[in-house]
């Protein structure tokens, strides 16, 4: 029961805190013979590294990943690939005034209470740290999504959104917020200065897309795709909220609105009108793009002091210093595109092992 696996046929585990020598993951259920190197991985790590921007953490982490086992001439071989991470800049010294006095937004008095112990160097286990193995992971899994496409953006920092008429992807790549939309960034940059400056932090909303995801992924009830989805991207640290498709604007919507209308189209593919379901009717993939959307809550380290309680039962005034993100959100976007990843892998080998001969794209059989 130690919940540190996520996953069924393609199952990873992680391992390591923020401050520890090391962190690491194990990817078990991988295919044989896919290509694969540190050079296949570390391009996504570098996207969630910290120190990258004046808007994240200035932790300096070069994040490079070994791979220590379940490869051999830079192919897969079937076996349990082992990947690590060495940690390099830690700075538990920042730590030594909340060591004994429990971070109000933090998991520190969740974990007292659980354990009777906890490591609270950067936060130990439950820091974001250990993302950077689920985004090594997620590297892996997209070498099994031959075909799928997964690109995540930011769509809203605190209260303000994107326009989404003037989404580009190509924009993704030009700012520092991975956001598509290029006035929303210039206005982003304003406002994270000034609440890092007030010593506060902000919120956002992430929205991750795969194409190119074949029809037929999930299963009724239990296994159903959105759910794990859902699992995976509320499992990442500070998310409180996640929607797939239209997601809590559906409620809004008249049947007529909400139910994507179909047609035939040439070669007996099935064509969608519109996509509010976000690619999944009954817990399975229909062939459409899976779109996802999660909130991240604000950074609750902030340097504006607030009221919370000791282990020894006193009332204290907290106040967390170090190097920490005023949007976690940010960050946030390679982390959410690795787990979307990580289900998909999953069960796309689980519905080959069922089906193997279902069809991979949205077809009918014709007359």
């Amino acid at each position: 029961m130690s919940h540190n696996s996520f996953g069924h046929l393609f199952r990873v585990t992680t391992w390591g805190e923020s401050h520890g020598p090391a962190i690491g993951c194990v990817v078990d259920g991988c295919p044989p013979r896919l290509a694969l190197t540190e050079a296949d991985i570390q391009p996504f790590l570098d996207r969630r590294r910290p120190g990258a921007s004046r808007f994240v953490t200035q932790r300096q982490e070069p994040d490079q990943v070994r791979i220590l086992s379940g490869t051999f001439e830079g192919m897969t071989t079937g076996t349990p690939i082992s990947l690590l991470i060495e940690n390099q800049d830690q700075r538990s010294k920042d730590y030594g005034e909340i060591k004994d006095r429990f971070r109000p937004g933090h998991a520190d008095i969740a974990y007292e209470l659980k354990y009777g112990i906890r490591d609270y160097r950067g936060g130990g286990r439950s820091s974001a740290r250990e993302t950077a193995m689920r985004v090594a992971a997620g590297a892996v899994a997209r070498r099994v999504l031959e075909g799928v496409t997964i690109r995540g953006a930011l769509v809203q920092i605190g209260e303000d959104r994107i326009d989404r008429a003037a989404w580009d992807w190509a924009a993704v790549e030009e700012n520092e917020f991975w956001c598509p939309d290029r006035a929303a960034a210039l206005r982003w940059e304003q406002r994270l200065l000034e609440a890092r400056k007030s010593g506060s932090s902000l919120g956002a909303v992430v929205e991750v897309v795969a194409e190119g995801v074949p029809p037929g992924l999930g299963a009724p009830i239990y296994g159903k795709l959105d759910a794990d989805i859902a699992a995976a991207l509320m499992g990442i640290n500070a998310v409180k909220g996640v929607e797939i498709g239209e997601g809590f604007a559906a409620a809004a919507l008249t049947g007529e609105a909400n139910a994507d209308e179909m047609r035939m189209g040439p070669d007996g593919r099935v064509l969608f009108g519109d996509n509010h379901a976000g690619g999944v009717l009954g817990g399975i993939s229909t062939g459409q793009p899976i779109v996802a959307r999660f909130a991240v809550k604000p950074t609750s380290s902030i340097l504006t002091p607030r009221r919370s309680v000791d282990r020894f039962g006193q009332e204290v005034e907290v106040t967390t210093r170090g190097r920490h993100d005023p949007c976690v959100g940010i960050r946030a976007v390679p982390v959410g595109e690795a787990m979307l990843a990580l289900v998909l892998a999953d069960h796309l080998l689980r519905h080959r092992a069922q089906n193997p001969d279902a069809p991979a794209e949205a077809r009918l059989p014709r007359n």
